[in-house]
């Protein structure tokens, strides 16, 4: 018992060595401005990412939310953990032993630990950085298929959400034939819940199941979490955090009852992205999450939207702009065979995809190619000659923040942070567009 303890203290004393600068070490540090949530995936772990490379980057520092990327949803109308292919990865969220060079604090996983993987990790981050917080992301774009089954009626969704605090705030996780899990073993990782639900009544991956009175359930469910995260917090004084990520699209969003949703939540995060990309795969080439809308945009589908466009569509629908945090991308869309026409491959045909068609920021940088800046519409991208790449700069995301702090929004959301460059410029970028204020 005495070892494991003087580990626990070593840990947190390696932790704070590794959380950057002295100041916050002596609790001067400038209070962060506006929620800064990124999405740290499940999967990235596979790719080479890790928690100690949020913390390294100086991500860690400059966020005040990471949304783990995700919990699923059962055939039942729970949340649970499995291992299987397509359906869960519990070896990935606490049962893979971290070695000490991929550890935040760079202490090895001890093999009698109840808690490993990637949920240990996030706890190491928050003992790191005191003013951050980890939320539990519930659905994405595979995950979604049940969610409209578990919202259906009162008793399914209480069933739902009691199952989803049970695991995830409660901690109670299954052993799964491991000595990882246990009652309580992920107590205190997670601060709150984030419903990434693609989408009520349509729209999402084609074997969602959908219905017609998915958007009055999707309010239903939402106050159903309310209730039961207030309840569980009230016990030990805690506010359990309550946010959902919710679509670009307008005729996805009017089935949402946002200003009844907006009650219950923290804040909604935008999906101001995707608003073109590699699905048009013969173009015309497009922006990705251009900030205003241009006229001359030919596009068939979702012509002339834009990030601006879908906040001013939410906040008309009655969400408050302090519960109105816009999503940003830190990956690109990329075409192929592009002609320069007039703006440099801009709004062009294409004989197919680059690449892909999609890579991370931390690729598309070292990408040949001249940046091109439309500073009245807020887009940039990147053209060869033949390749056409639309994504987000670090100054462009800078300016994306300010957006966010002049028109009084609550900050800014990433998807994803693995897809960022070693230093974190992209988080620097939002950071230095937020600011900071003194204590």
């Amino acid at each position: 018992m005495l070892s494991r303890t003087a580990a626990a203290l070593a840990a947190v004393t390696v932790a704070a060595a590794l959380s950057a600068p002295a100041a916050q070490a002596h609790g001067r540090a400038p209070r962060l401005e506006g929620q800064r949530v990124g999405y740290f995936t499940q999967w990235g772990i596979y790719g080479g990412f890790s928690a100690r490379k949020v913390q390294t980057s100086g991500q860690a520092g400059r966020l005040t939310v990471i949304n783990y990327a995700f919990g699923n949803v059962s055939a039942e109308g729970t949340c649970f953990e499995a291992n299987a292919a397509g359906v869960g990865d519990a070896w990935a969220d606490y049962q893979r032993p971290v070695g000490a060079e991929e550890s935040v604090d760079g202490l090895a996983d001890a093999a009698e630990q109840p808690l490993k993987g990637n949920f240990n990790q996030l706890r190491k981050l928050k003992a790191a950085n005191p003013q951050l917080r980890a939320v539990i992301s519930l659905g994405g774009w595979s995950w979604s298929r049940n969610f409209s089954d578990a919202a259906l009626t009162d008793a399914s969704r209480k069933k739902f959400v009691s199952s989803c605090l049970d695991l995830y705030l409660k901690g109670d996780l299954p052993q799964l034939g491991s000595a990882e899990g246990g009652r309580g073993a992920a107590a205190g990782v997670f601060d709150g819940i984030d419903v990434d639900w693609e989408y009520p009544g349509g729209g999402g991956d084609p074997g969602n199941v959908v219905r017609p009175e998915d958007g009055r359930n999707y309010t239903l469910l939402m106050q159903e979490f309310r209730r039961q995260l207030d309840a569980l917090g009230a016990k030990s004084r805690t506010h359990y955090l309550l946010t959902a990520a919710v679509p670009a699209n307008e005729a996805r969003a009017d089935r949402l009852e946002v200003a009844k949703v907006a009650r219950s939540v923290d804040w909604l995060n935008l999906m101001t992205y995707d608003l073109h990309g590699s699905w048009e795969t013969l173009g015309p080439t497009d922006h990705n999450a251009n900030l205003y809308s241009d006229r001359s945009d030919p596009a068939a589908e979702n012509r002339g939207y834009s990030a601006d466009r879908v906040v001013r569509h939410y906040l008309d629908k009655g969400l408050p702009p302090a519960k109105a945090v816009l999503g940003v991308p830190f990956y690109g869309y990329g075409w192929t065979g592009v002609p320069a026409g007039a703006e440099h491959g801009l709004y062009q045909p294409a004989t197919g995809l680059a690449r892909g068609g999609s890579l991370p920021y931390n690729r598309i940088k070292d990408l040949p190619g001249t940046v091109h800046n439309d500073w009245l519409h807020g887009a940039t991208w990147k053209y060869d000659g033949t390749d056409f790449w639309s994504y987000d700069t670090p100054e462009l995301l800078t300016r994306k923040a300010r957006y966010s702090r002049w028109n009084g929004l609550g900050g800014v959301m990433v998807w994803a942070l693995d897809n960022d460059d070693a230093q974190g410029s992209l988080v620097a970028a939002l950071d230095k567009g937020l600011g900071r204020t003194g204590r």
